[in-house]
């Protein structure tokens, strides 16, 4: 079995075309055909059905998949490694972290990093903590922040806790108050206009847990967006939302309204592949994140 054959397949694999994944790889079609035939023999079994031009995976491809997407993965991330100069004068990281953390932690925390290593690239990817869990695993990125606990089922990653941090609401100064005391109860959800971020995101997750377990659903004045698209709607008087203290503490013209006690908190962790260790550049910007829990704390965060 050749890394060569490794790289064709999976590039057959997601096309699900023989000529474009040909084109992907910058190889001739007869030769990508001929090496996925090779490897098929090399493995005894076929990893292809092609059926009336239609290209499936088999059950043998659908066990290969993930395995090929991680040796390549990891070839890539030590051709990364090798290549990086001393002293990090030159790398790249690639950090996945959720829209919140993007808007709220990680602008001072990538200055921070940025003026100390210019030469480094900084590859951000935003996404939900599932999304973010599987991108970690097939070696799409080197690190990640996450909210806890784990989705179910999740592959084995090593995370460590960076802080907790309330979550807060926020409405417009134009609006009423959305409570008469000066915090908002969970309850007093029930009746309020919410503004409502996707499908896939942990806080959408968490209030609506939260709201359950008061023993009502939500009800949505606009749902389905983003973190820039919620506090505008907000902004707009369309509704309140519930976000991170931090993301809060940044959007200086919305009201803020602590949530009463006990309040919701979510964890932030730090995650990585287990069965990996992380580029030299990333290692670095690890030891960076992680002096939050030491160092001076982002405003609006607690100490785990």
């Amino acid at each position: 079995m050749q890394f060569q054959q490794l790289l064709y397949f999976v590039a057959v694999a997601e096309t699900r075309h023989f000529t474009r994944a040909a084109e992907r790889v910058h190889v001739s079609q007869p030769s990508l055909s001929q090496q996925i035939k090779a490897l098929e023999n090399e493995l005894g079994a076929e990893l292809f059905s092609r059926a009336r031009g239609n290209i499936a995976l088999t059950d043998a491809g659908e066990a290969l998949l993930p395995l090929a997407r991680r040796i390549l993965a990891d070839a890539d991330t030590a051709r990364v490694e090798v290549q990086e100069l001393a002293q990090l004068r030159r790398g790249r990281v690639r950090l996945g972290a959720t829209p919140s953390l993007c808007t709220g932690l990680l602008p001072d925390v990538l200055r921070a990093f940025h003026d100390r290593h210019p030469g480094i690239q900084l590859l951000i990817e935003e996404g939900g903590s599932h999304d973010l869990v599987r991108e970690l695993a097939r070696g799409a990125l080197d690190l990640a922040l996450i909210v806890l606990p784990l989705p179910a089922g999740s592959p084995v990653l090593t995370t460590v806790e960076l802080l907790q941090e309330d979550l807060v609401v926020v409405s417009s100064p134009a609006e009423p108050p959305p409570c008469a005391g000066s915090a908002v109860r969970i309850a007093e959800l029930r009746e309020a206009p919410l503004v409502m971020f996707r499908h896939g995101y942990d806080l959408r997750e968490l209030t609506v847990a939260a709201c359950r377990a008061e023993g009502f659903e939500p009800a949505f004045t606009v749902e389905g967006g983003e973190m820039d698209a919620v506090l505008g709607f907000v902004r707009a008087g369309l509704g309140i939302a519930v976000v991170p203290s931090m993301v809060a503490a940044r959007a200086g013209d919305l009201r803020v309204t602590p949530l009463a006690r006990p309040g919701l908190r979510r964890t932030i962790a730090l995650a990585h592949r287990g069965d990996v260790d992380p580029p030299r550049a990333a290692r670095e910007l690890r030891r960076v994140l992680l002096g939050i829990g030491t160092g001076r704390r982002p405003e609006g965060s607690a100490a785990p």
